[in-house]
């Protein structure tokens, strides 16, 4: 993530993001667990996923939007919008 560094990341837990075949997924980066709603969609021949997504950070309600594009080699990038604060460029590398 270009906004917070891999020590804030990694605070609570090792930083995540999980998604799973039913539209839905989660994840983790410093106090922040949101859960993801998303769908995918083929631009210009990628496969394009937007997503809303609700969670907490530091046991407050939090709120956002982004987006992703799907790798053929399992990695994603793109972008976290938390709803009224920071946005984030973020990638994550499949494990």
């Amino acid at each position: 993530m270009e906004q917070w560094d891999q020590e804030y990341i990694d605070l609570v837990e090792p930083g995540y993001i999980e998604l799973s075949k039913n539209n839905q997924g989660e994840f983790v980066f410093g106090t922040v667990k949101g859960f993801i709603d998303f769908r995918v969609k083929k631009v210009h021949g990628k496969e394009k996923a937007e997503f809303s997504w609700e969670g907490t950070s530091e046991y407050d309600p939090i709120s956002g939007r982004g987006w992703f594009e799907l790798s053929d080699k399992g990695s994603i990038e793109g972008m976290l919008f938390i709803h009224n604060g920071d946005e984030s460029w973020i990638k994550a590398i499949k494990n």
